[in-house]
């Protein structure tokens, strides 16, 4: 058996291997961890998950929490979660994410390709992470350029100068190449040269199962003596809800068989206190506690009771909701499965001991608790004066009015499923793109509509119906290109039919497009799939089935994702503005909108 220092070297040049060093702690670097003397040693762990670049405190409903007493409160907030995190801290401490720290953020953090809110998350000592889907929103090598550094091939420098990286490690066991490059089998040589030869045969078996890694699989921390090994996991499903072209290189293996592998990693370098980060959760029950088990089995749920039963503790993301939950392990032993809401609002702390001699997690030790980011606490000064300071860069840009509405509008959908706001957008995206494009309908996926525009809501303060960039970024918040390809009349009713569950593209779940509004057509609730869709006009004629048709969609529909397909069909793409661009340019073209009626879908039993 390897001694524990030829172990944390073995470990060491394993995780070298696949791009990432064995981080210590400072006071632990350079020296051999304190031996314990005590038979169990204490450890707590302070996560966030989905913060997606609030560092304002977020507004309306994103900006208040049920807590544990069953009062909804205000929370949320960089200054806050700072704070927070400083109070619920001690000696034995570890801070951990779970995924889409970024992605869909605030225009504040977007507009630098959320350089802020990386920045912030390193400042409150952020140590590892498990990547989200909405780290890929801008690609792999965007992302890439987030962990390590460098200004934005675009962009350029942010006003803060060149980025020097993140200060935490994202992790990623199920994200792999396709396909095998120069530095895989480099890497595979390093690591069998920094085990000195032993283990050599489970190491290369264990390369071979788990595939080229493109991000780190796994991290090892040291605390009170002790080595934390943690797994990081994002949801298989990436590929349907990210921009294909972005993750062309990519595959996103089941969540499962990729953890079990880095598991045996971490035990086979002598780590057995193991906590998975996975960006997969499940739904709950509405307004319970933050510390109830409230959830409804789902892909979260698999995970959580299928990894190897080496695996400590499951903590959680992407579904933004709250829950602490004890779950069996593939052996009958009980574990954590945890998540902490979405935006701050949350910070799920987990109390447990280490026992020294087998180094393993002690399961009847582990207390969790979600603590909700209340705002009746005083703002860390140190992180308000930084986003104070974002805030003042970006000014210019969000406070600068690009048009006037009416009256409210809403991305809540009517009867139909459409609603007057994606309407709106995709009439936007329809005009941008006539010219060079020449599109004919626009489509836009609903999930895209992330706000409402209110008339009252400038926080300019005019409350008269103006329209900011800020607000209108806040409504797109995704940098989406708009395209346009070539559907024949039969793809353009295939990509409508997959709206609706039941047929080969695996909808989870209804899914209804905002059309522009020179584009109509029936469905009805009580057909079959694939029969639910007729009567398609375009400015009033009928659609036929041979007929070409240039539609207007963002690159993400465009790329097949939320699972249409059919989109992935079409021909003679052609590439336009950026999304929140087209809709700028709507406002300027129509300086004073009234909402457009949602009736251009007709619902039938």
């Amino acid at each position: 058996m390897m001694s524990r220092s030829l172990q944390r070297l073995a470990l060491a040049g394993a995780l070298a291997s696949v791009g990432l060093a064995l981080a210590t702690t400072p006071a632990e670097a350079g020296r051999k961890p304190a031996k314990p003397v005590a038979k169990t040693v204490p450890v707590r762990l302070l996560s966030l998950n989905d913060f997606h670049g609030n560092l304002e405190p977020p507004t309306g409903s994103s900006g208040r929490m049920v807590d544990e007493n069953g009062a909804t409160v205000d929370a949320g907030g960089a200054a806050y979660i700072a704070t927070h995190l400083k109070q619920l801290s001690d000696g034995n401490t570890l801070k951990v994410a779970q995924g889409d720290l970024i992605g869909a953020s605030p225009l504040l953090s977007a507009a630098y390709h959320d350089e802020p809110s990386v920045e912030f998350l390193g400042k409150i000592g952020v140590t590892a992470s498990a990547v989200g889907n909405h780290e890929f929103d801008e690609g792999y090598s965007e992302l890439s350029r987030i962990m390590y550094g460098g200004c934005h091939p675009v962009d350029g420098c942010s006003p803060a100068g060149k980025w020097k990286g993140a200060d935490y490690s994202y992790l990623g066991a199920n994200v792999i190449f396709k396909r095998p490059t120069a530095a895989s089998g480099k890497a595979e040589k390093e690591a069998l040269a920094a085990l000195g030869g032993q283990n050599t045969a489970s190491l290369r078996g264990l390369l071979k199962e788990y595939g080229i890694p493109a991000l780190p699989p796994v991290t090892v921390r040291w605390m009170n003596g002790v080595p934390i090994g943690f797994i990081g996991l994002v949801t298989q499903t990436t590929p349907g809800i990210v921009t294909s072209e972005g993750i062309k290189d990519l595959e996103f293996i089941d969540e499962v068989k990729a953890a079990n592998v880095a598991s045996k990693l971490l035990k086979l370098v002598g780590v057995k206190a193991q906590v998975v980060l996975v960006h997969e959760g499940d739904q709950v029950t509405p307004n319970q506690s933050p510390d109830a088990c409230s959830t409804q089995p789902g892909a979260g749920n698999r995970i959580a009771t299928q990894v190897d039963a080496e695996i400590d503790m499951i903590l959680s993301g992407h579904s933004h909701q709250a829950y602490l939950c004890k779950v069996s392990d593939p052996k009958g032993g009980t574990r954590l499965y945890s998540q902490g809401g979405s935006f701050g609002r949350v910070i799920t702390k987990v109390d447990f001991q280490v026992d020294v001699k087998t180094r393993d997690v002690v399961r009847s030790s582990v207390v969790a608790d979600n603590q909700v980011v209340t705002r009746t606490v005083t703002p860390d000064p140190e992180i308000s004066t930084f986003v104070q300071a974002w805030k003042d860069r970006v000014a210019p840009v969000a406070n600068k009015p690009i048009g006037k509405i009416t009256a409210d509008l809403t991305n809540a959908a009517a009867a139909s499923g459409e609603s007057p706001l994606g309407n709106l957008i995709a009439d936007g995206q329809l005009a941008a793109t006539k010219t060079g494009g020449n599109a004919q309908i626009a489509l836009m996926n609903p999930g895209g509509v992330r706000a409402t525009l209110a008339y009252a809501g400038s926080p300019a303060g005019e409350g008269d119906g103006v329209v900011t960039y800020g607000e209108a970024f806040t409504v797109q918040p995704f940098n989406n290109l708009v395209q346009v390809v070539t559907l024949t009349g039969a793809q353009l009713k295939t990509v409508l039919e997959q709206q609706f569950t039941g047929g080969p593209n695996n909808q989870a779940f209804t899914k209804i497009l905002q059309p522009s509004s020179n584009f109509t057509y029936t469905y009805s609730t009580g057909a079959v799939w694939g029969s639910k869709v007729s009567n398609l006009k375009i400015d009033g004629a009928d659609v036929t089935d041979t007929q070409t048709i240039r539609v207007a969609a963002n690159n993400f529909l465009v790329g097949g994702g939320d699972a249409f397909l059919a989109f992935k069909d079409g021909t003679d793409v052609w590439s336009g503005p950026l999304d929140i661009d087209a809709f700028a340019a709507y406002f300027a073209a129509n300086p004073s909108i009234t909402p457009p009626a949602p009736t251009h879908i007709t619902v039938t039993p």
